[in-house]
């Protein structure tokens, strides 16, 4: 471990020197977790009328989660749950993008080749890579997510809608669901940096990962599916089994003696 931990030092003291690092790190959280405050607050603060007309439009397979919730409470709700795929998210993005620069970056820059040549094993050279891309945006969620439910408390109108915040959904989806998406982006951008010679091309290959969630989120506003906790747990498990899958694939894939001389 002593050697990981140097590994994540060092990767942290080179990402960090980047404001654009550090601005992507603060705005993406924040955004996320303004976005869905403000809609919440002009919703509680509307004509209660107007809010049980506009709950009339949700997705019909969303009602069944409302509950004895009255249209606006209804309405907040959907709003609570619709922006949770937002903070799943963030796991994803910001992770991807210290990982994506992790190895084709220092290839770039002339800093790989010494590091290769130091007597640390591959899997303790992608751990403290993983771990250093992956800890920052876990710990940007669970900030996030700690903003957006007091953010909520301060907005909700009713006590039913804060209760929904604290449901086994909200808790597997951010404190499980979040960190193992952060692993599983973090391989996939991992295996693509060793494997092509730009940062942007490698960014842009990893980006494609999101789209999974984009899609869940496009399918619940269109009423296509539902998010509920019985998919969280699905995929909480499937991201289980593709985790162990990846780790495993890119200690593999990463062939640090071919690696120097098949790049130009």
């Amino acid at each position: 471990m002593k050697k990981v931990w140097v590994i994540i030092r060092k990767e942290w003291s080179e990402v960090f020197k980047n404001r654009l690092v550090l601005g992507t790190v603060a705005f993406l959280p924040l955004l996320f977790t303004a976005i869905p405050l403000v809609t919440l607050y002009y919703t509680g603060t509307g004509n209660n009328a107007d809010s049980a007309i506009a709950a009339t439009d949700l997705p019909p397979q969303f009602a069944q989660l409302c509950g004895d919730l009255n249209g606006t409470e209804c309405m907040q709700y959907y709003i609570v749950s619709q922006f949770l795929i937002l903070f799943m998210l963030i796991p994803l993005i910001l992770p991807m993008t210290f990982a994506s620069y992790s190895i084709v970056g220092e290839k770039r820059t002339h800093t790989l080749e010494p590091l290769l040549a130091t007597p640390i094993t591959t899997f303790e050279l992608l751990a403290g890579k993983a771990l250093a891309a992956s800890i920052p945006g876990i710990l940007a969620t669970w900030l996030a997510f700690l903003v957006y439910e007091i953010g909520a408390r301060i907005l909700a109108i009713s006590p039913h809608v804060l209760a929904r915040l604290s449901d086994p959904l909200w808790l597997i989806a951010i404190f499980i669901s979040g960190p193992l998406l952060a692993i599983a982006a973090v391989s996939i951008a991992m295996m693509i940096s060793s494997r092509v010679n730009e940062p942007r091309v490698a960014e842009q290959i990893s980006a494609l990962f999101v789209l999974p969630l984009v899609g869940l989120f496009i399918g619940q506003s269109t009423g296509l599916l539902l998010v509920n906790q019985t998919l969280i747990i699905y995929m909480t498990i499937g991201l289980i089994v593709l985790d162990a899958g990846l780790l495993a694939f890119a200690t593999q894939f990463f062939q640090r003696e071919n690696i120097l001389t098949r790049w130009k």
